[in-house]
């Protein structure tokens, strides 16, 4: 009886045991990797050089192509805060467009072929590969691009960001209309510039943009407009006062590759400090010349009248003797026949102020009093964000 008993207790221990180790494995299993996972991804590690260097020269460098330069920071989810010390893997075809293999190379990573390397952030987050230009895969649809994977320092699992794509590839535009982009960290679109016969091209990435199961979050309680990194839609506001007054026309589309700030006021406007902001802007637009575009996009739903409206802001406009910025409406943030509604705009909160460069938004601020330390904020953030020596000046307001 004594050994029954016994028996009785090791067998109900050990499926204690049993049941344990399933509901361990289970949780385990439900723990999902950040980003979704990633096919691929994990040959990032095969190779990988103890020490990775911030400026890399790819092996496709000094082979058949045209010769590119990427070059970018990567920032924390703000889009603002640089970070220092993430691995950058990437893979890319050859001029001819196939994953070519050296027979030197592990056999797991061939199908990524030899033009593959690594960069590592510096302090201030920046990172540049010297490569080539990839090509399309032969008789595709598919654009040419660059795969990246990206490994953060305080996050467990690798994961990919939106393949690097070139705006001026032909096949880029009827492939986006049929599989949108997911900016995952940011967009992928570059605009590349030729310098000395070397392409450039500045692709900055958000950490954690757009990336399903990221642990970290951004600590704001007002939202209003599209994140840090993601691309400027086209929009079609009716333009009350300026240049390209008495038409609809797209701020990005017709200025969108150079430097622009877009200044949207909602439902809740605030004259005295609108007529403020814009003296502020045209100063601003003046003291840059040519390098700056911007606009003023009103959207307040209450009341509108499209006359009143285009007659209210006239009005505004040769009060201040505005000659630079664009004074803009809309009939509401969430109209569609303007496609105002892409931009994503609280009308709730006073302000919103967009600075975008080569149609990537690169700064934003939410509800700014117009001080002279936001004077000089946003200056300031302006003269961060307007490029480096390759950027070209935009054409300018007469």
């Amino acid at each position: 009886m004594k050994n029954l008993m016994i028996f009785k207790t090791i067998f109900l221990l050990l499926l204690f045991m049993a049941c344990d180790g399933q509901i361990n494995s289970t949780q385990k299993k439900n723990n999902k990797p950040v980003g979704g996972g990633c096919d691929g991804c994990e040959l990032m590690y095969i190779g990988i050089p103890e020490k990775i260097p911030s400026i890399e020269t790819s092996p496709g460098w000094n082979k058949t192509g045209q010769k590119l330069i990427v070059t970018g920071t990567v920032f924390q989810l703000d889009g603002k805060t640089p970070a220092s010390g993430v691995i950058i893997y990437y893979w890319q075809t050859d001029h001819t467009g196939h994953y070519t293999p050296r027979d030197d190379m592990d056999e797991r990573t061939k199908r990524h072929g030899h033009i593959r390397g690594w960069v590592k952030t510096d302090a201030e987050g920046k990172y540049t590969i010297k490569t080539i230009r990839p090509a399309p895969y032969p008789d595709d649809v598919l654009p040419a691009h660059i795969h990246l994977s990206i490994k953060e320092p305080d996050v467990e699992n690798e994961y990919y960001t939106d393949e690097i794509n070139f705006d001026d590839d032909m096949l880029l535009i009827p492939y986006k209309k049929k599989h949108p982009l997911e900016n995952r960290g940011g967009s992928g679109i570059v605009r590349v510039l030729l310098k000395d016969g070397v392409q450039i091209a500045e692709h900055d990435i958000i950490l954690g943009l757009n990336i399903p199961d990221y642990p970290k979050k951004l600590k704001t309680s007002k939202i209003s407009g599209l994140n840090i990194g993601e691309d400027q839609p086209s929009f079609i506001p009716f333009h009350a006062y300026g240049l390209d007054k008495g038409t609809q026309t797209c701020p990005v589309c017709k200025y969108g590759r150079y430097h622009g700030i877009l200044y949207f006021v909602g439902n809740h406007p605030d004259w005295k400090e609108i007529k403020n902001w814009l003296q502020f802007l045209e100063q601003e637009s003046k003291k840059r010349e040519k390098y700056l575009k911007v606009y003023f996009v009103y959207g307040n739903e209450k009341n509108y009248h499209k006359q009143t409206r285009q007659t209210e802001l006239e009005r505004l406009g040769m009060e201040l003797h505005i000659r630079n910025v664009a004074l803009t409406f809309v009939p509401s943030f969430t109209d569609k026949t303007t496609e105002a509604h892409l931009n994503k705009i609280n009308p709730e909160v006073k302000n919103t102020f967009v600075i975008y460069r080569h149609r990537s938004i690169v700064d934003k601020y939410i509800d700014l009093k117009p001080t002279a330390e936001t004077f000089q904020m946003l200056s300031d953030a302006l003269s961060k964000t307007q490029g480096n020596y390759f950027d070209l000046p935009a054409p300018g307001y007469e």
